[in-house]
Protein backbone atom coordinates (compact mmCIF):
# COMPACT_ATOMS: atom_id res chain seq x y z
CA UNK A 1 0.00 0.00 0.00
CA UNK A 2 2.53 2.40 0.88
CA UNK A 3 4.39 1.82 -2.59
CA UNK A 4 0.54 2.91 -4.63
CA UNK A 5 1.05 6.46 -1.55
CA UNK A 6 3.60 7.28 -3.19
CA UNK A 7 3.24 6.49 -6.81
CA UNK A 8 0.09 8.35 -5.98
CA UNK A 9 1.83 11.58 -4.52
CA UNK A 10 4.25 11.50 -7.68
CA UNK A 11 1.49 11.46 -10.05
CA UNK A 12 -0.30 14.55 -8.33
CA UNK A 13 3.43 16.55 -8.11
CA UNK A 14 3.44 15.71 -12.16
CA UNK A 15 -0.07 17.14 -12.70
CA UNK A 16 0.41 20.23 -10.71
CA UNK A 17 4.13 20.73 -13.16
CA UNK A 18 1.82 19.60 -16.22
CA UNK A 19 0.78 22.89 -17.30
CA UNK A 20 3.91 23.96 -18.06
CA UNK A 21 4.46 22.56 -21.40
CA UNK A 22 1.67 20.53 -21.10
CA UNK A 23 4.03 17.40 -19.88
CA UNK A 24 3.39 14.94 -17.90
CA UNK A 25 5.88 12.22 -17.10
CA UNK A 26 5.80 8.83 -16.54
CA UNK A 27 9.10 7.95 -16.19
CA UNK A 28 9.78 7.66 -12.77
CA UNK A 29 6.67 5.65 -12.20
CA UNK A 30 7.34 3.00 -15.28
CA UNK A 31 11.43 3.02 -14.64
CA UNK A 32 11.54 0.06 -12.67
CA UNK A 33 9.84 -2.79 -14.42
CA UNK A 34 7.79 -1.61 -17.25
CA UNK A 35 10.45 -1.30 -19.57
CA UNK A 36 11.65 -4.70 -19.26
CA UNK A 37 9.39 -6.73 -21.63
CA UNK A 38 8.41 -6.80 -24.91
CA UNK A 39 5.11 -6.52 -23.75
CA UNK A 40 5.27 -3.84 -21.23
CA UNK A 41 6.85 -2.07 -24.67
CA UNK A 42 3.45 -3.21 -26.98
CA UNK A 43 1.73 -2.06 -24.26
CA UNK A 44 3.27 2.00 -24.27
CA UNK A 45 3.17 1.28 -28.24
CA UNK A 46 -0.80 1.08 -27.77
CA UNK A 47 -1.27 3.81 -25.59
CA UNK A 48 0.64 5.87 -28.32
CA UNK A 49 -2.22 6.00 -30.73
CA UNK A 50 -5.09 6.33 -27.36
CA UNK A 51 -2.90 9.82 -27.48
CA UNK A 52 -2.82 10.55 -30.83
CA UNK A 53 -7.01 9.64 -30.79
CA UNK A 54 -7.60 11.98 -28.07
CA UNK A 55 -5.60 14.61 -30.18
CA UNK A 56 -7.89 14.28 -32.77
CA UNK A 57 -10.44 17.27 -32.36
CA UNK A 58 -7.41 19.60 -31.58
CA UNK A 59 -5.69 18.53 -34.38
CA UNK A 60 -8.53 18.95 -36.95
CA UNK A 61 -9.22 22.63 -35.19
CA UNK A 62 -5.92 23.54 -36.09
CA UNK A 63 -5.44 22.47 -39.07
CA UNK A 64 -8.98 23.51 -40.67
CA UNK A 65 -10.95 25.89 -38.50
CA UNK A 66 -9.26 29.55 -39.72
CA UNK A 67 -9.51 28.84 -42.79
CA UNK A 68 -12.96 29.63 -45.31
CA UNK A 69 -14.28 25.90 -44.76
CA UNK A 70 -16.95 27.09 -42.38
CA UNK A 71 -18.96 29.83 -40.88
CA UNK A 72 -21.69 29.37 -42.26
CA UNK A 73 -25.74 28.81 -41.51
CA UNK A 74 -26.58 26.30 -38.71
CA UNK A 75 -29.50 25.37 -36.85
CA UNK A 76 -28.04 25.03 -33.28
CA UNK A 77 -25.51 27.94 -31.90
CA UNK A 78 -22.04 27.54 -33.67
CA UNK A 79 -18.96 27.31 -32.16
CA UNK A 80 -15.32 28.49 -32.59
CA UNK A 81 -16.59 31.64 -34.04
CA UNK A 82 -13.22 33.32 -32.68
CA UNK A 83 -10.87 31.19 -34.97
CA UNK A 84 -13.26 30.98 -37.77
CA UNK A 85 -13.42 35.03 -37.74
CA UNK A 86 -9.31 34.56 -37.12
CA UNK A 87 -10.65 37.36 -34.05
CA UNK A 88 -7.10 36.03 -32.26
CA UNK A 89 -5.50 38.38 -29.31
CA UNK A 90 -3.59 37.52 -26.78
CA UNK A 91 -6.76 37.92 -24.19
CA UNK A 92 -8.38 35.46 -26.22
CA UNK A 93 -5.54 32.74 -27.18
CA UNK A 94 -6.70 29.22 -27.88
CA UNK A 95 -5.34 26.01 -27.35
CA UNK A 96 -3.51 27.26 -24.41
CA UNK A 97 -1.01 25.09 -23.24
CA UNK A 98 0.65 23.84 -26.55
CA UNK A 99 -2.60 22.28 -27.44
CA UNK A 100 -1.71 19.53 -25.00
CA UNK A 101 0.86 18.07 -27.45
CA UNK A 102 3.55 18.13 -25.65
CA UNK A 103 2.05 15.30 -23.56
CA UNK A 104 1.89 13.33 -26.71
CA UNK A 105 5.64 13.84 -27.09
CA UNK A 106 6.86 13.24 -23.59
CA UNK A 107 5.63 9.67 -23.78
CA UNK A 108 6.93 9.15 -27.39
CA UNK A 109 10.56 10.38 -25.71
CA UNK A 110 9.77 7.79 -23.28
CA UNK A 111 9.17 4.92 -25.42
CA UNK A 112 12.06 6.20 -27.40
CA UNK A 113 14.68 6.22 -24.59
CA UNK A 114 13.50 2.79 -23.25
CA UNK A 115 12.22 0.26 -26.08
CA UNK A 116 15.52 0.54 -28.21
CA UNK A 117 17.19 -1.76 -24.45
CA UNK A 118 13.76 -4.36 -24.77
CA UNK A 119 14.56 -7.49 -26.18
CA UNK A 120 11.97 -8.46 -28.26
CA UNK A 121 11.37 -12.20 -30.18
CA UNK A 122 11.61 -10.30 -33.13
CA UNK A 123 13.75 -7.26 -33.89
CA UNK A 124 12.32 -6.21 -37.32
CA UNK A 125 8.99 -6.13 -35.35
CA UNK A 126 11.02 -3.52 -32.72
CA UNK A 127 12.62 -1.92 -35.45
CA UNK A 128 9.26 -0.85 -36.64
CA UNK A 129 7.59 0.78 -34.06
CA UNK A 130 10.81 2.67 -33.31
CA UNK A 131 9.83 3.80 -36.71
CA UNK A 132 6.37 4.49 -35.77
CA UNK A 133 7.54 6.94 -33.19
CA UNK A 134 9.63 8.64 -34.67
CA UNK A 135 6.96 9.06 -37.29
CA UNK A 136 4.52 10.34 -34.62
CA UNK A 137 6.66 12.89 -33.22
CA UNK A 138 8.01 14.57 -36.52
CA UNK A 139 4.00 15.42 -37.11
CA UNK A 140 3.79 16.70 -33.32
CA UNK A 141 6.46 18.88 -33.79
CA UNK A 142 5.60 19.71 -37.12
CA UNK A 143 2.39 20.73 -36.03
CA UNK A 144 3.60 22.89 -33.18
CA UNK A 145 6.16 24.98 -35.62
CA UNK A 146 3.00 25.49 -38.23
CA UNK A 147 1.16 26.84 -35.06
CA UNK A 148 3.34 28.66 -33.43
CA UNK A 149 6.77 28.88 -35.16
CA UNK A 150 9.24 29.04 -32.53
CA UNK A 151 8.52 26.20 -29.83
CA UNK A 152 10.42 24.48 -26.98
CA UNK A 153 12.43 21.28 -28.27
CA UNK A 154 12.01 18.49 -25.70
CA UNK A 155 13.60 14.98 -26.61
CA UNK A 156 13.86 13.00 -23.95
CA UNK A 157 11.34 12.04 -21.03
CA UNK A 158 10.97 14.34 -18.10
CA UNK A 159 12.08 12.72 -15.05
CA UNK A 160 13.00 15.67 -12.75
CA UNK A 161 10.10 16.71 -10.37
CA UNK A 162 11.91 20.38 -10.12
CA UNK A 163 9.23 22.83 -12.24
CA UNK A 164 12.88 24.76 -13.02
CA UNK A 165 13.73 21.47 -14.94
CA UNK A 166 10.52 21.49 -16.79
CA UNK A 167 10.60 25.16 -18.18
CA UNK A 168 12.20 25.51 -21.42
CA UNK A 169 12.52 28.64 -23.67
CA UNK A 170 11.18 28.49 -27.44
CA UNK A 171 13.19 26.95 -29.80
CA UNK A 172 13.73 29.16 -33.20
CA UNK A 173 11.36 27.49 -35.75
CA UNK A 174 14.59 26.58 -37.81
CA UNK A 175 15.73 24.44 -35.33
CA UNK A 176 12.23 23.12 -34.81
CA UNK A 177 12.50 21.86 -38.57
CA UNK A 178 16.15 20.60 -38.25
CA UNK A 179 14.35 18.44 -35.67
CA UNK A 180 11.41 17.28 -38.04
CA UNK A 181 13.87 16.58 -40.68
CA UNK A 182 15.71 14.27 -38.52
CA UNK A 183 12.96 12.82 -36.68
CA UNK A 184 11.81 11.86 -40.35
CA UNK A 185 15.24 10.41 -41.15
CA UNK A 186 15.24 8.58 -37.98
CA UNK A 187 11.83 7.13 -38.68
CA UNK A 188 13.04 6.13 -42.42
CA UNK A 189 16.37 4.74 -40.81
CA UNK A 190 14.06 2.54 -38.47
CA UNK A 191 11.90 1.00 -40.98
CA UNK A 192 15.03 0.01 -43.70
CA UNK A 193 13.31 -1.55 -46.19
CA UNK A 194 10.25 -2.80 -44.25
CA UNK A 195 7.53 -1.34 -46.17
CA UNK A 196 4.92 -3.21 -44.53
CA UNK A 197 1.59 -2.04 -42.22
CA UNK A 198 1.77 -3.14 -38.91
CA UNK A 199 -0.13 -6.15 -38.27
CA UNK A 200 -1.20 -5.15 -41.91
CA UNK A 201 -3.19 -2.19 -41.11
CA UNK A 202 -3.28 1.36 -41.51
CA UNK A 203 -4.45 2.86 -38.05
CA UNK A 204 -0.71 2.76 -37.29
CA UNK A 205 2.08 4.70 -38.46
CA UNK A 206 4.07 3.17 -41.64
CA UNK A 207 6.96 4.12 -43.66
CA UNK A 208 4.48 5.53 -45.70
CA UNK A 209 3.10 7.73 -43.64
CA UNK A 210 6.81 9.01 -43.17
CA UNK A 211 7.13 9.53 -47.21
CA UNK A 212 3.88 11.17 -46.71
CA UNK A 213 4.68 13.68 -43.76
CA UNK A 214 8.19 13.94 -45.37
CA UNK A 215 6.81 15.72 -48.73
CA UNK A 216 4.12 17.46 -46.90
CA UNK A 217 7.75 18.88 -44.12
CA UNK A 218 9.77 19.40 -47.20
CA UNK A 219 7.25 21.75 -49.18
CA UNK A 220 6.59 23.83 -46.31
CA UNK A 221 10.42 24.02 -45.75
CA UNK A 222 11.81 25.06 -49.31
CA UNK A 223 8.67 27.67 -49.99
CA UNK A 224 8.11 29.09 -46.20
CA UNK A 225 12.06 28.80 -44.68
CA UNK A 226 14.28 29.29 -47.28
CA UNK A 227 15.00 25.33 -48.59
CA UNK A 228 14.12 26.14 -51.77
CA UNK A 229 14.69 23.56 -54.94
CA UNK A 230 16.86 21.13 -52.86
CA UNK A 231 13.80 21.23 -50.50
CA UNK A 232 11.13 20.11 -53.04
CA UNK A 233 13.24 17.74 -54.72
CA UNK A 234 13.42 16.01 -51.79
CA UNK A 235 9.61 16.21 -51.07
CA UNK A 236 8.98 14.91 -54.84
CA UNK A 237 10.95 11.68 -54.44
CA UNK A 238 9.84 11.18 -51.23
CA UNK A 239 6.30 11.29 -52.61
CA UNK A 240 6.76 9.18 -55.68
CA UNK A 241 8.00 6.18 -53.45
CA UNK A 242 4.29 5.87 -52.08
CA UNK A 243 2.88 3.97 -54.51
CA UNK A 244 5.48 1.62 -54.75
CA UNK A 245 3.59 0.34 -50.94
CA UNK A 246 0.45 -0.99 -52.63
CA UNK A 247 -1.71 2.64 -51.76
CA UNK A 248 -3.77 3.89 -55.34
CA UNK A 249 -6.48 6.17 -55.25
CA UNK A 250 -9.74 4.16 -55.00
CA UNK A 251 -12.13 4.40 -57.98
CA UNK A 252 -14.97 6.10 -55.96
CA UNK A 253 -14.45 9.32 -53.86
CA UNK A 254 -17.86 8.62 -52.13
CA UNK A 255 -17.07 4.75 -51.09
CA UNK A 256 -14.13 5.83 -48.96
CA UNK A 257 -16.16 6.71 -46.00
CA UNK A 258 -18.05 3.72 -45.20
CA UNK A 259 -17.39 2.13 -42.32
CA UNK A 260 -17.03 -1.33 -44.26
CA UNK A 261 -14.49 -0.07 -46.69
CA UNK A 262 -11.94 1.33 -43.67
CA UNK A 263 -9.30 -0.96 -45.62
CA UNK A 264 -9.43 0.57 -48.80
CA UNK A 265 -6.11 1.46 -50.79
CA UNK A 266 -6.34 4.91 -50.34
CA UNK A 267 -6.05 5.34 -46.84
CA UNK A 268 -1.80 5.60 -45.52
CA UNK A 269 -2.55 6.57 -41.71
CA UNK A 270 -5.60 6.41 -39.67
CA UNK A 271 -7.62 7.52 -36.67
CA UNK A 272 -9.40 4.33 -35.30
CA UNK A 273 -13.15 4.44 -33.60
CA UNK A 274 -15.08 1.71 -32.95
CA UNK A 275 -18.30 1.33 -30.78
CA UNK A 276 -18.19 1.08 -27.25
CA UNK A 277 -14.58 2.30 -27.93
CA UNK A 278 -14.51 6.11 -28.74
CA UNK A 279 -16.56 7.60 -31.53
CA UNK A 280 -15.11 10.20 -34.04
CA UNK A 281 -16.33 13.89 -33.38
CA UNK A 282 -18.30 14.81 -36.16
CA UNK A 283 -21.66 14.31 -35.01
CA UNK A 284 -20.61 17.79 -34.06
CA UNK A 285 -20.97 18.93 -37.71
CA UNK A 286 -24.48 16.58 -38.35
CA UNK A 287 -27.60 17.77 -35.88
CA UNK A 288 -30.85 15.99 -33.97
CA UNK A 289 -33.51 14.72 -35.96
CA UNK A 290 -36.12 16.85 -34.01
CA UNK A 291 -34.30 19.14 -36.72
CA UNK A 292 -33.66 17.51 -39.30
CA UNK A 293 -36.62 15.82 -39.79
CA UNK A 294 -38.88 17.94 -40.93
CA UNK A 295 -36.53 19.16 -43.62
CA UNK A 296 -36.06 17.27 -47.14
CA UNK A 297 -32.94 17.13 -49.14
CA UNK A 298 -31.47 18.47 -52.37
CA UNK A 299 -33.50 15.70 -54.30
CA UNK A 300 -36.30 16.09 -52.62
CA UNK A 301 -36.72 13.45 -50.67
CA UNK A 302 -37.85 13.44 -47.06
CA UNK A 303 -35.53 13.40 -44.52
CA UNK A 304 -38.35 12.67 -42.01
CA UNK A 305 -36.54 8.85 -41.18
CA UNK A 306 -33.32 9.98 -40.39
CA UNK A 307 -31.70 8.78 -37.48
CA UNK A 308 -29.61 11.00 -35.97
CA UNK A 309 -28.61 12.91 -32.12
CA UNK A 310 -25.86 15.23 -32.84
CA UNK A 311 -25.45 19.13 -32.76
CA UNK A 312 -25.21 21.48 -35.84
CA UNK A 313 -22.45 23.73 -34.49
CA UNK A 314 -20.56 23.58 -37.92
CA UNK A 315 -22.07 25.42 -41.30
CA UNK A 316 -20.07 25.21 -44.33
CA UNK A 317 -19.64 29.11 -45.73
CA UNK A 318 -21.68 30.40 -49.09
CA UNK A 319 -17.92 29.75 -51.09
CA UNK A 320 -17.73 26.49 -49.81
CA UNK A 321 -21.43 25.51 -50.86
CA UNK A 322 -20.92 27.16 -54.05
CA UNK A 323 -17.50 25.60 -54.84
CA UNK A 324 -19.26 22.31 -54.76
CA UNK A 325 -22.45 23.41 -56.17
CA UNK A 326 -21.70 20.80 -59.26
CA UNK A 327 -23.99 17.77 -59.76
CA UNK A 328 -21.49 16.15 -62.16
CA UNK A 329 -19.10 16.15 -59.12
CA UNK A 330 -18.99 13.02 -56.79
CA UNK A 331 -17.43 14.97 -54.18
CA UNK A 332 -20.81 17.52 -53.40
CA UNK A 333 -22.96 14.65 -52.26
CA UNK A 334 -20.42 12.94 -50.18
CA UNK A 335 -19.56 15.88 -48.80
CA UNK A 336 -22.72 17.09 -47.23
CA UNK A 337 -26.43 16.61 -47.46
CA UNK A 338 -28.03 19.60 -47.86
CA UNK A 339 -31.31 20.22 -46.71
CA UNK A 340 -34.17 22.50 -48.04
CA UNK A 341 -37.51 23.65 -46.12
CA UNK A 342 -39.42 22.42 -48.98
CA UNK A 343 -39.02 19.66 -51.62
CA UNK A 344 -39.49 22.17 -54.47
CA UNK A 345 -43.34 19.62 -55.82
CA UNK A 346 -41.12 17.06 -56.23
CA UNK A 347 -37.98 18.37 -58.05
CA UNK A 348 -35.70 19.05 -55.01
CA UNK A 349 -33.04 21.47 -55.35
CA UNK A 350 -30.01 20.55 -57.27
CA UNK A 351 -28.30 23.83 -57.58
CA UNK A 352 -28.08 25.79 -54.41
CA UNK A 353 -31.06 27.82 -53.12
CA UNK A 354 -30.69 30.33 -50.33
CA UNK A 355 -34.02 31.28 -49.82
CA UNK A 356 -35.32 28.03 -49.24
CA UNK A 357 -31.84 26.71 -47.57
CA UNK A 358 -32.09 25.35 -44.63
CA UNK A 359 -28.62 23.75 -43.45
CA UNK A 360 -25.96 21.31 -44.14
CA UNK A 361 -25.17 17.35 -42.38
CA UNK A 362 -21.56 16.73 -42.71
CA UNK A 363 -21.47 12.70 -44.79
CA UNK A 364 -18.58 12.02 -45.06
CA UNK A 365 -17.52 10.50 -41.46
CA UNK A 366 -21.79 9.74 -40.64
CA UNK A 367 -21.00 6.40 -39.19
CA UNK A 368 -23.69 3.74 -39.32
CA UNK A 369 -27.26 3.33 -37.94
CA UNK A 370 -26.89 -0.18 -35.31
CA UNK A 371 -30.76 -0.03 -34.21
CA UNK A 372 -32.07 3.13 -33.29
CA UNK A 373 -28.56 4.60 -32.54
CA UNK A 374 -26.54 6.56 -35.03
CA UNK A 375 -22.62 5.30 -34.15
CA UNK A 376 -19.82 7.80 -35.25
CA UNK A 377 -17.44 4.98 -36.22
CA UNK A 378 -15.55 6.02 -38.94
CA UNK A 379 -11.80 5.49 -39.37
CA UNK A 380 -10.74 9.05 -40.25
CA UNK A 381 -7.97 9.17 -42.24
CA UNK A 382 -4.92 12.00 -41.53
CA UNK A 383 -2.66 11.00 -44.89
CA UNK A 384 -4.65 9.40 -47.99
CA UNK A 385 -3.41 8.92 -51.09
CA UNK A 386 -5.11 11.72 -52.76
CA UNK A 387 -3.54 13.96 -50.46
CA UNK A 388 0.19 12.59 -52.03
CA UNK A 389 -1.14 12.78 -55.34
CA UNK A 390 -1.74 16.78 -54.66
CA UNK A 391 1.06 17.31 -53.03
CA UNK A 392 3.07 15.85 -55.67
CA UNK A 393 1.30 18.52 -57.81
CA UNK A 394 2.71 21.03 -55.33
CA UNK A 395 6.87 20.06 -55.17
CA UNK A 396 6.43 20.22 -59.27
CA UNK A 397 4.77 23.14 -59.10
CA UNK A 398 7.17 24.62 -57.18
CA UNK A 399 10.04 23.13 -59.22
CA UNK A 400 8.46 24.97 -62.56
CA UNK A 401 7.46 21.33 -64.12
CA UNK A 402 3.99 20.62 -65.14
CA UNK A 403 1.63 19.46 -62.56
CA UNK A 404 -1.84 18.97 -64.46
CA UNK A 405 -1.27 15.10 -64.39
CA UNK A 406 -1.60 14.93 -60.95
CA UNK A 407 -4.56 17.80 -60.79
CA UNK A 408 -6.35 15.94 -63.68
CA UNK A 409 -5.83 12.59 -61.52
CA UNK A 410 -7.46 14.29 -59.04
CA UNK A 411 -10.53 15.74 -61.24
CA UNK A 412 -11.31 12.47 -63.02
CA UNK A 413 -11.90 10.25 -59.51
CA UNK A 414 -14.06 13.26 -58.54
CA UNK A 415 -16.34 13.93 -62.06
CA UNK A 416 -16.15 9.93 -62.87
CA UNK A 417 -18.47 8.81 -65.88
CA UNK A 418 -18.83 13.02 -66.28
CA UNK A 419 -15.17 13.87 -66.95
CA UNK A 420 -14.32 15.00 -70.15
CA UNK A 421 -10.73 15.68 -70.82
CA UNK A 422 -11.13 18.57 -73.24
CA UNK A 423 -12.95 20.82 -70.81
CA UNK A 424 -12.61 19.50 -67.61
CA UNK A 425 -9.40 18.84 -68.12
CA UNK A 426 -6.47 21.13 -66.32
CA UNK A 427 -4.00 22.91 -68.51
CA UNK A 428 -0.46 23.83 -67.23
CA UNK A 429 -0.13 27.58 -66.30
CA UNK A 430 1.92 30.19 -64.54
CA UNK A 431 3.26 29.04 -61.04
CA UNK A 432 0.56 31.31 -59.32
CA UNK A 433 -2.33 29.97 -61.65
CA UNK A 434 -1.16 26.38 -61.38
CA UNK A 435 -0.81 26.94 -57.55
CA UNK A 436 -4.58 28.17 -57.49
CA UNK A 437 -5.77 25.64 -59.26
CA UNK A 438 -4.22 22.72 -57.08
CA UNK A 439 -5.72 24.64 -53.43
CA UNK A 440 -8.71 24.65 -55.14
CA UNK A 441 -8.77 21.10 -56.27
CA UNK A 442 -7.50 20.30 -52.52
CA UNK A 443 -10.25 22.26 -51.12
CA UNK A 444 -13.06 20.48 -52.90
CA UNK A 445 -11.07 17.20 -51.72
CA UNK A 446 -10.23 17.54 -48.20
CA UNK A 447 -14.00 19.52 -46.62
CA UNK A 448 -13.65 18.51 -43.13
CA UNK A 449 -10.30 16.38 -42.82
CA UNK A 450 -8.11 19.28 -41.47
CA UNK A 451 -5.88 20.20 -43.77
CA UNK A 452 -7.49 23.92 -45.20
CA UNK A 453 -5.34 25.66 -43.40
CA UNK A 454 -2.45 24.48 -43.39
CA UNK A 455 -2.86 24.25 -47.58
CA UNK A 456 -2.79 27.96 -47.73
CA UNK A 457 -0.24 28.38 -44.90
CA UNK A 458 1.83 26.59 -47.12
CA UNK A 459 0.90 28.27 -50.14
CA UNK A 460 2.38 31.34 -48.71
CA UNK A 461 1.06 34.14 -46.96
CA UNK A 462 -0.34 36.02 -50.14
CA UNK A 463 -2.57 33.11 -50.75
CA UNK A 464 -3.88 33.17 -46.81
CA UNK A 465 -4.87 36.66 -47.08
CA UNK A 466 -6.34 36.27 -50.20
CA UNK A 467 -8.69 33.29 -49.41
CA UNK A 468 -9.45 34.09 -45.99
CA UNK A 469 -12.25 37.21 -45.60
CA UNK A 470 -11.24 38.14 -41.99
CA UNK A 471 -7.49 38.55 -42.78
CA UNK A 472 -6.24 41.52 -44.13
CA UNK A 473 -2.49 42.79 -45.96
CA UNK A 474 -0.77 43.63 -42.49
CA UNK A 475 -2.32 41.00 -40.58
CA UNK A 476 0.56 38.35 -41.54
CA UNK A 477 1.58 38.19 -37.60
CA UNK A 478 -1.68 36.36 -36.97
CA UNK A 479 -0.63 33.00 -38.99
CA UNK A 480 0.80 32.13 -35.94
CA UNK A 481 -1.05 32.21 -32.86
CA UNK A 482 -0.18 33.82 -29.56
CA UNK A 483 0.59 32.15 -26.15
CA UNK A 484 -1.80 32.52 -23.29
CA UNK A 485 -0.81 34.98 -20.61
CA UNK A 486 -0.68 31.97 -17.81
CA UNK A 487 1.58 30.04 -19.94
CA UNK A 488 4.28 32.60 -19.48
CA UNK A 489 3.61 33.05 -16.06
CA UNK A 490 3.92 29.61 -15.29
CA UNK A 491 7.14 30.00 -17.36
CA UNK A 492 8.78 32.75 -17.77
CA UNK A 493 11.54 31.78 -19.84
CA UNK A 494 8.26 32.09 -22.56
CA UNK A 495 8.68 35.12 -25.32
CA UNK A 496 5.41 35.60 -26.64
CA UNK A 497 4.66 35.37 -30.23
CA UNK A 498 5.87 37.90 -32.10
CA UNK A 499 3.28 40.70 -33.14
CA UNK A 500 1.49 40.02 -30.34
CA UNK A 501 0.84 43.03 -28.18
CA UNK A 502 -1.32 43.49 -24.77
Amino acid sequence: MKKYIIIFIAAITFSACESELETSSRSELTAAGFWDTEEGAKTAHTGLYANFRSSAGTLWQLGEMRSDIWGGRTFESPFSENLIENNITIATAPFGGWAGLYTRIHRLNDFLLNVPNVEFLDESEKNHLIGQAYGLRAFYYYTLLKTWGDVPIITEPLTDLNPEGLSRARSPKADVMDLVKSDLAASLNAFGSDNSFYQGRKIFWSKAATLALKGDVYIWSGNLMGGGNADFTEAKTALQQVSSFGISLEPSFSSLWGVDNEDNEEFIFAIQYQQDEAENFYNSLTGRSTEINPQFDDNGNSMENFVIAGANRYGPSEETILLLDDNDDSRKDATFISLYTDDNEGAGYPNYNEPKYFGSIFNKFLGEVIGSERIFQNDVPVYRYADVVLLLAEAKNQLGEDPSAEINQIRERALGANYVGATDGYVNGSKTANANAILNERYKEFIGEGKRWWDLRRAGNSFVIDNISFLNPGDEYLLELPITQDMIGRNPLLDQTPGYTN
